[in-house]
């Protein structure tokens, strides 16, 4: 089943998610779950430092970054901002995976397509 874009309305700073010259698209995705302690959870989303959006269950975002090292953050209201220091390079798979631990914590990884 294909993620579902977050929709416009929860975008929080659009300047992030519109395309534009010498920018390179990073896809977050979050994992989707059948454990309904997170399922219904938000997960506000950072670019270096922003608050940009909110993923919920089985949704993505595609961020146009320029090249080099970005801070992409994820949180809930039970965790602590998790920041994953994340190279844009055109050159490589630019995607990241959120997603829940075996004890409910919100983690992030960059994943290959």
């Amino acid at each position: 089943m294909p993620f579902r874009p977050v929709p416009a309305e929860r975008i929080l700073k659009p300047g992030y998610t519109g395309p534009g010259e010498g920018l390179v698209p990073v896809d977050v995705r979050r994992e989707r779950t059948r454990n309904v302690i997170v399922k219904f959870r938000d997960a506000p989303v950072y670019i270096d430092g922003e608050r940009v959006t909110d993923l919920m269950d089985g949704e993505h975002v595609t961020f146009y970054l320029k090249p080099g090292v970005h801070r992409i953050g994820v949180t809930t209201q039970f965790d602590p901002v998790i920041e994953l220091r994340f190279l844009v390079d055109p050159r490589y798979t630019n995607r990241a995976s959120v997603a829940f631990d075996k004890d409910h914590h919100i983690g992030i990884r960059r994943v290959a397509q």
